[in-house]
């Protein structure tokens, strides 16, 4: 069934809502054990995601209607195999922030149910109700989908602006420059930050992966990313101030929801209610997102034959159910293994998992753009983007750490085996 594009304001609410989530509302309490050094990855984060988003905005204007994005460019460039590993990677990178948006939107939502902090079963039951009415909800008609998506975007944008001006004059700014309690030297600060600040990045890319569902893609898919990032970019670090410099970084380090926390120094118990709601309806907003990307991405690889069937089939709607129905029990299995630890050390291993999972998606994304680009001037240009990029990129998987890198690379190695497995049955 034919649906109609989605606009470009449209496509930078996809990619602002599917970046301002879980990221902003839950990382403040995940940096607070670097201190000062929170302020550095911020900074980092922010200029890597920029260029990384200059990288897809670069890649609209060579292939405007790619579906797929990262996984589309790289396979046009590298072939199959090596756009499967990249579509796999990335598509657990999908599942897996959608199980670390959950587990935000549970800790925000102990606010208001306070059993919810002191229950892990309760809260990982919550958890998996909010994946599976996400779920549902996408597999409505696109314009219907969208529109919650604008309003959600709104409705969060509006109240982190409020809390960044209303909270700036009561920051103590001896707490936002306070010594780090992490173990390890300033080079390991700096990368461990950086790693974990990317995550609230992720998402940059939503616009390029639904490319075939803009309208004039060629020049939307790109002012999208780039205005949807720097927007983010803005919202993250002012805030991210607010909440640093107005709770006791050892306070902060064990809060399950920072932001409200912070609201409650300066806007009385009112305050803290409203930006708990704030925080709810963001982390909603962006699993709605995300779920979209969760389904329109395996279909758009499943289309050219590397992943089953099953991710092309679609409802009445020209919803590919079938496909955001798996991710999600996948995402729901991920949440329940993990519940069992604090919120915080929860949503930190999903967060860092998920963003070493797109990390190489990433990578491989900067080096179509090299491969691509043109002589002259302006392909010059283009591969020192693409070489910076592939460099910010390694050098945050480096910062992912051991554990993380352990797990990323069985799910990757499974990936791998079951495509070689598929392609052996199939001579």
């Amino acid at each position: 069934m034919k649906t109609d594009g989605l606009g470009f304001w449209s496509g930078t609410a996809l990619v602002t809502g599917n970046m301002i989530g879980s990221g902003i509302f839950l990382l403040p309490a995940s940096l607070a054990a670097y201190g000062a050094y929170g302020l550095v990855g911020w900074a980092c984060a922010s200029l890597g995601a920029l260029l990384l988003a200059a990288v897809f905005q670069q890649l609209g204007r060579l292939r405007p209607h790619a579906p797929g994005g990262p996984y589309a460019y790289v396979r046009e460039t590298q072939g199959d195999f090596v756009g499967f590993a990249v579509a796999w990677g990335y598509w657990v990178s999908i599942w897996c922030t959608n199980a670390a948006i959950a587990v935000a939107c549970v800790g925000y939502l102990g606010v208001f149910f306070p059993v919810l902090a002191d229950e892990p079963i309760m809260a990982a039951v919550v958890g998996l109700g909010l994946i599976w009415v996400a779920t549902v909800l996408n597999g409505l008609a696109l314009p219907k989908v969208a529109g919650v998506q604008r309003a959600t975007t709104a409705l969060k944008v509006l109240p982190l602006v409020v809390i960044m001006a209303w909270g700036v004059p009561h920051v103590d700014w001896a707490w936002v420059f306070a010594p780090k309690t992490a173990t390890g030297g300033a080079f390991d600060a700096v990368t461990a930050t950086t790693t974990l600040a990317l995550f609230a990045f992720l998402g940059m890319e939503s616009a390029a992966i639904a490319s075939h569902r803009l309208a004039d893609a060629g020049r939307t898919m790109g002012w999208a990313s780039v205005l949807g990032t720097a927007l983010t970019v803005v919202l993250y670090v002012g805030c991210s101030m607010v909440v640093m410099g107005t709770v006791p970084p050892e306070s902060l380090a064990d809060s399950g929801a920072p932001f409200a926390d912070a609201a409650t120094t300066f806007m009385g118990q009112g305050g803290r209610f409203l930006v708990a709601g704030a925080a709810v309806v963001a982390t909603l907003g962006a699993l709605n997102g995300w779920m979209l990307i969760q389904g329109q991405f395996p279909e758009a690889v499943a289309r050219d034959g590397l992943f089953p069937g099953v991710f092309r089939r679609t409802n009445r709607y020209g919803a590919p159910l079938a496909g955001i129905t798996l991710s999600s029990v996948l995402a729901s299995v991920v949440l329940l293994l993990k519940f069992s630890d604090s919120l915080v050390a929860t949503f930190t291993f999903m967060m860092t998992l998920s963003t070493l999972s797109a990390l190489l998606p990433y990578l491989l994304t900067a080096l179509s753009l090299w491969m691509l680009a043109p002589g002259g001037a302006v392909g010059r240009s283009r591969r020192l983007l693409s070489a910076v990029c592939m460099a910010f990129c390694a050098w945050v998987i480096f910062g992912c750490g051991l554990e993380v890198i352990a797990y990323g690379s069985a799910l990757l190695g499974a990936g791998v085996a079951l495509h070689l497995f598929a392609r052996r049955n199939a001579q």
